[in-house]
């Protein structure tokens, strides 16, 4: 997405309606958690609205990394300006606390994770556009197709429109799901029941036949009586892949592509860009993606998306959802981007530093808890930190987790034998008490 010419306030709305209900406070106060790595993104003179407090040290680390001056952005945690749009008052209040934090500065634009209400409301509360869109009346003609793609079953829909390979399944009400299973499980050996409205495996179920009988009071409290499910055979998973686009009235255009990392369905981490085992995946998964960003654009949508699809065990390939925002790997990429340039700039060798770097992202455990300036020292003790001379090693992405010991880290490398390596050596040292 390219981005305005004035300073923008980054919307850090990972708490939105757009990927779950908003009753399911468990799984947003988790995604809440995360929004401290939009720091990333942060340019001079931008301001970062998050629903969490962000800490001073993960921030100046940052900005050291990216060389941004500190004082030159501003940071507002107020988790009452994210969710669902009731939205007068909240949004005024947003605005107020924005202008009071940054001292008045003004922003060109509001530019979200995702195209939500909230996000709109927000524009138009500070009477400037939403990023990518000329205007925030721009912006909220592309709700509707955002609101719907960012469903299991307007994917579906979608996607069978067009040609893309997908699980037998079907779209049901939740009272209507014991039957939808037992109908597929009677040609497909195991099945998933998705609710229609969920993101990094929220929500999920694995049957089979011989799990027994269970009732829909043993589906997650997602969607409530009368909210939609998709039921799909289970696809024998080698490997799950996605790929990152973006669109507009220009058309759509690849950014990035390669594999998840999950455990039961539930997203850990990504390996990126996809390694030679599975680059037959790539021409049918950009392919798809185009198709969807072409749709998408048809319908006014402009800005970041992502495809899922999963690798069979025979090589075949399956479309799996899409997801219409910035995701869990859009802000990692960005990041290693920037750093991949800042190292080429400052290079004290013609050979210094990646210029197209392969890059993971993942969680390890520390053996106790850590505060911010403690995570960083182990890893330039354990020989893993990032080196902006080199363009390699762990970067703690996300800032200090609530307990102290489960980091998320992306690590940056010349290709995956470095990377693997740079992870076997940080879990080997995080695995022992210092």
């Amino acid at each position: 997405m390219s981005r305005p010419v004035r300073p923008v306030l980054l919307y850090a709305n990972l708490v939105s309606d757009l990927a779950v209900d908003l009753d399911q406070r468990e799984v947003l106060r988790t995604w809440a958690e995360q929004a401290p790595r939009e720091v990333w993104l942060l340019h001079p003179g931008d301001v970062l609205v998050s629903p969490v407090p962000v800490g001073e040290e993960f921030l100046a680390y940052a900005c050291a990394l990216t060389g941004v001056p500190r004082e030159s952005v501003t940071v507002v945690a107020m988790p009452q300006a994210f969710g669902a749009v009731d939205a007068h008052a909240r949004h005024h209040g947003a605005v107020a606390g924005v202008r009071s934090a940054s001292g008045g500065r003004p922003v060109g634009a509001v530019l979200p994770t995702a195209l939500d209400a909230s996000a709109v409301a927000l524009a138009n509360a500070l009477g400037v556009p939403l990023a990518p869109y000329p205007s925030a009346a721009a912006a909220e003609a592309a709700l509707e197709v955002t609101w719907l793609l960012n469903t299991k079953a307007g994917f579906r829909t979608a996607a069978r429109e067009l040609g893309m390979n997908l699980p037998d399944g079907r779209v049901c009400r939740r009272e209507e799901v014991p039957g939808a299973v037992r109908d597929l499980l009677r040609t497909h050996e195991h099945v998933v029941v998705k609710p229609d409205r969920s993101a990094g495996g929220h929500g999920l179920r694995f049957l089979s036949a011989a799990a027994g009988e269970w009732t829909c009071d043993d589906l997650a409290p997602v969607g409530g009586a009368a909210g939609r499910w998709v039921v799909e055979e289970r696809i024998d998973v080698a490997c799950s892949v996605s790929i990152q686009l973006e669109t507009g009235p220009q058309g759509p255009w690849p950014l990035f592509s390669g594999a998840m990392r999950t455990d039961e369905g539930s997203f850990t981490g990504y390996v990126s860009p996809l390694t030679p085992s599975l680059a037959h995946a790539g021409p049918p998964l950009e392919k798809w993606g185009r198709a969807l960003g072409g749709f998408l654009a048809e319908h006014g949508y402009a800005g970041p998306f992502s495809l899922d699809a999963m690798v069979s065990s025979d090589g075949s390939l399956f479309a799996g959802e899409s997801n219409v925002r910035r995701t869990a790997t859009s802000t990692p990429q960005a990041m290693v981007t920037r750093l991949a340039a800042t190292a080429a700039t400052a290079a004290v060798t013609a050979s210094a530093g990646p210029r197209d770097p392969a890059w993971a992202t993942g969680t390890v455990r520390a053996p106790r808890p850590y505060h911010f300036e403690e995570a960083v020292a182990r890893l330039h003790e354990d020989g893993t930190a990032y080196d902006p001379r080199t363009g390699e090693g762990v970067v703690l992405y996300a800032g200090m987790p609530p307990d102290g010991r489960t980091w998320r880290y992306a690590v940056i490398a010349d290709g995956h034998a470095t990377l693997a390596r740079y992870e076997a050596q940080l879990h080997s040292s995080w695995a022992s008490v210092p």
